[in-house]
Parts: C-alpha cells; sequence; structure tokens
C-alpha cells in the first residue's frame, strides 16, 4: 500500500482507538468507581448497577448509528468521524467531574448516565465511520488488511486503559484509587479526544465516496427507506454480529471482571492477564486480516464460530479454576485467537454488503442494533446468572449466540472480491463483439 493509503489508516485508527480507550476505561475501572455513585450495599449488586448503565450505553448505539450514518453517507467519512470524537471528549470529560454518592446523592448516577448517552451516540457512529472509512481507503487487494486495523485500535485503546490501570494500581493505594483515582483516566480520555479531533479535521477523504456514483439518489443518502431497499443485508449484519459482539466483549471488557469476581483472582493479576492476552490479540488481527485477503471471508467467520460454539463453556470453566496468572492467560489466548476469525475482518465484511450511498448507515445502525442487544448486555447478563446462583449458564448463552452465527456464516455469500463502487448496482452489460469483415 502506498503512503498516502497508510497515511488514511493512522489517523482514521488513532482516533479509533482513544474513543475506545475511553468507552472501556468505563468498564475497566467500574471495579473502582462503582460504590462511589450508589449506596452501600452488595459488591455484585454495585457491579451490576454500574453495567446497567454500561448497557444503556449500548442502547444509544442505534441512535447514533442512524444520526452519524446519515451524517457520513450525506457529508462525508471525515465529517461523522470528526463528530463522534466530539460527543466522545465531552463525555469522558463529563464522567472526570461527576459528583459522588456522598456528595450530590444519585445526582452524580444522573452525570453518569448522561454521559454514557453521549458514549453510546458517539460509538454508535464510531464504529460504522472508521470501518467504512478504513475499507474505502485501502486497495480492493487489501481491504482484509487495512480493516483489521479496526479492532488493532479498539484493542490498543483498551491495551492502553488496561496499562494505566496497572500504572495507578501499582502507584496508588487502593483507597486512592476508589476515592479520586478512577478520574484520571477520563481526564486522559478528553485530552486525547482533543488531539485527535485537530487530526481529524485535516484528514482527507476517501476516494470510493469523492467518486461514488451509485444507483442511490443524494435526497436518499444516508436514510432509512434507502436502507430498507436493502433489508436483507442489514438484517445479515445484525446475524453475523450476534456471535461475535458477546464472545468479544465477554473475552475483553468482562474477562477483568471475571478473573476477580468469580475465579478469585487478586484485582492486579486479573488485570495483568487481561493486559498481555490482549497485546498479542492486536498483533493478531492484522495476520488474519491479511489471510481473509487470500483466502477469503467467509473460513475465518466459520472458524471463529466453531470454535466459539464448541470451546466457549470447557475454556469458561476452567478460567474459574484457573487459581493464578499463566493458566489464565493461557485460556485468555486461546479464546481470544479464537474469535480473532471475527473481530478481524467483521468491518470489511459489512461494509462489503452496502453500495456508498448508504454504506456508513448500512453498517452502523444493523451493528448497533445487534451490539445493544447482544454486546452491551453481556456482562450484565452474566453477572445477573452469577447473582442467579448459576453461573454456567452464561457460558451456554455465549455459545448459543455463536451457533446462530454459524449458521449464518454457512450460508452468506463471499465478499472479498467485491467491487465497492458496484455494490447495488446493476451489472455491467457485456461488451458487444466487433463486427467481423467477411472473408473475400
Amino acid at each position: 500500500m502506498g503512503r498516502e493509503h497508510w497515511k488514511k489508516i493512522w489517523v482514521g485508527s488513532a482516533g479509533n482507538m482513544v474513543e475506545w480507550f475511553d468507552w472501556f476505561v468505563y468498564a475497566s475501572f467500574a471495579t473502582y468507581f462503582a460504590g462511589a455513585f450508589f449506596p452501600e450495599g452488595n459488591d455484585t449488586a454495585k457491579l451490576m448497577n454500574t453495567a446497567g448503565i454500561f448497557a444503556v450505553g449500548f442502547f444509544m448505539r442505534p441512535v447514533g448509528g442512524w444520526l452519524l450514518g446519515r451524517v457520513g453517507d450525506r457529508k462525508g467519512r471525515k465529517a461523522a468521524l470528526t463528530l463522534t470524537v466530539t460527543l466522545m471528549s465531552a463525555s469522558a470529560l463529563l464522567i472526570a467531574v461527576a459528583p459522588t454518592y456522598s456528595v450530590a446523592g444519585y445526582g452524580g448516577a444522573a452525570v453518569l448516565l448522561i454521559a454514557r448517552l453521549l458514549q453510546g451516540l458517539s460509538v454508535g457512529g464510531e464504529y460504522a465511520a472508521s470501518a467504512t472509512y478504513l475499507t474505502e481507503a485501502s486497495a480492493p487487494q487489501h481491504r482484509g488488511f487495512a480493516s483489521s486495523f479496526q479492532y488493532v485500535s479498539m484493542t490498543a485503546g483498551q491495551i492502553l486503559g488496561l496499562g494505566l490501570q496497572i500504572v495507578l494500581q501499582r502507584t496508588m493505594s487502593s483507597e486512592a484509587l476508589h476515592s479520586w483515582g478512577w478520574r484520571i483516566p477520563f481526564i486522559i480520555g478528553a485530552l486525547g479526544a482533543a488531539v485527535v479531533f485537530y487530526l481529524r479535521r485535516n484528514m482527507l477523504e476517501t476516494d470510493v465516496y469523492e467518486d461514488s456514483a451509485d444507483d442511490t439518489p443524494a435526497k436518499d443518502k444516508g436514510t432509512i427507506k434507502a436502507l430498507w431497499a436493502h433489508k436483507r443485508e442489514a438484517f445479515l449484519v445484525i446475524a453475523l454480529t450476534m456471535g461475535g459482539t458477546v464472545a468479544y466483549y465477554t473475552y475483553t471488557t468482562y474477562l477483568t471482571k471475571y478473573l476477580s469476581n468469580s475465579a478469585g483472582l487478586p484485582k492486579q493479576t486479573a488485570t495483568l492477564v487481561s493486559f498481555c492476552a490482549l497485546i498479542v490479540f492486536a498483533c493478531l488481527q492484522p495476520l488474519a486480516g491479511k489471510l481473509s485477503d487470500r483466502i477469503g471471508r467467509r473460513p475465518l467467520l466459520i472458524t471463529f464460530a466453531l470454535g466459539s460454539t464448541f470451546l466457549t463453556v470447557p475454556i469458561m470453566t476452567l478460567l474459574r479454576h484457573a487459581g493464578s496468572f499463566w493458566p489464565a492467560l493461557g485460556l485468555s489466548l486461546l479464546a481470544l485467537v479464537v474469535i480473532t476469525g471475527y473481530t478481524s475482518i467483521n468491518a470489511c465484511v459489512k461494509a462489503e454488503l452496502f453500495p456508498t450511498g448508504i454504506r456508513a448507515l448500512g453498517v452502523a445502525l444493523p451493528y448497533a442494533i445487534a451490539n445493544a442487544l447482544f454486546g452491551g448486555t453481556a456482562e450484565y447478563v452474566a453477572l445477573w446468572f452469577k447473582d442467579s446462583g448459576v453461573e454456567s449458564g452464561f457460558y451456554w448463552y455465549v455459545a448459543g449466540c455463536a451457533a446462530v452465527s454459524l449458521v449464518v456464516y454457512l450460508t452468506m455469500r463471499e465478499t472479498r472480491d467485491i467491487d465497492l463502487g458496484r455494490v447495488g448496482r446493476a451489472p455491467r452489460a457485456p461488451e458487444p463483439e466487433p463486427a467481423r469483415t467477411p472473408a473475400v
């Protein structure tokens, strides 16, 4: 790929990294600020309260997907990406200054809720805008590789969040972290988003968007009406996302809590396991994306679904009894290797399904709906099963979601060789053969 392509990938990925740093530090630091916004009580109940607000953010993602997907299709990918990072910066700042329960009662929880709503709006559009941008900005033979940086940057944001958590755990007392230290990552996130805002204001638009000549009239770009004309693809996005998003949030955002709250590992050890596993996970994404450019998208998706369907229950069961760092790390890596078949390429697969005029909305809205129903609720469902005394029920839930997606992967068409500029258009008429001159 040329220098210009790498520049587009870098700017898109850097913004995505900051967005997901802000999104994930809420989950990774929840064990420290759960008690700050709610009255004293059962620790699992406090986590369920903060997880509930975490899930509310996901339910705003369809709204953000619709709003920012529309902006991306009508005003350009650059405009949507700039708006998403502005919303994320504002939400991170709100969490950083939110008053605690002892100061403002449930007023602090209300501020936390508003901030998560803004985060949901932002991330609802960010995923689609960056997925569309990365896919369109790359050469056709490198789309899988380029779009894999969607999850490289997402994971990098989480690694930075966990890395910061490790540093704070080792430099601050537990009392200080619970009291005010948890605010530090949100301040950093707000500042990082301000830097990315500057970068995105100077980014280049994709050639595919600027040169688009699809069959979507200008007045219909980014509209629900135009998307409904491609409802089969929209429902396909929901179905193929279902298993992947549940598995992803289980082994990333929920993993640290599971290792400390269920497996009994110290918080520092649980955080270190997640940190190390995610570094390896991030490195795997471009390799798997490049592989998909050679063999296609479906083989990787099918491998993920088979592994997640049949390995989730034994992996989660063994993780609960891991007991120490190395067994927990090995099992976590096994799980993350399995879900790489989904994470590395799902961005380009979704973008390859829709015409340019509704591509951002087509990726954003169905994906956000799937995340609201399955990804955002994964942690809450896991804690509900635990609180009900049947924690193993959650393992079967994750495996069942993967099984549903497996059926979709087995029946969907391959998207690797699709021409992004002609998706949804009538096929080209064959060139007429030149008239032959009769032999004399």
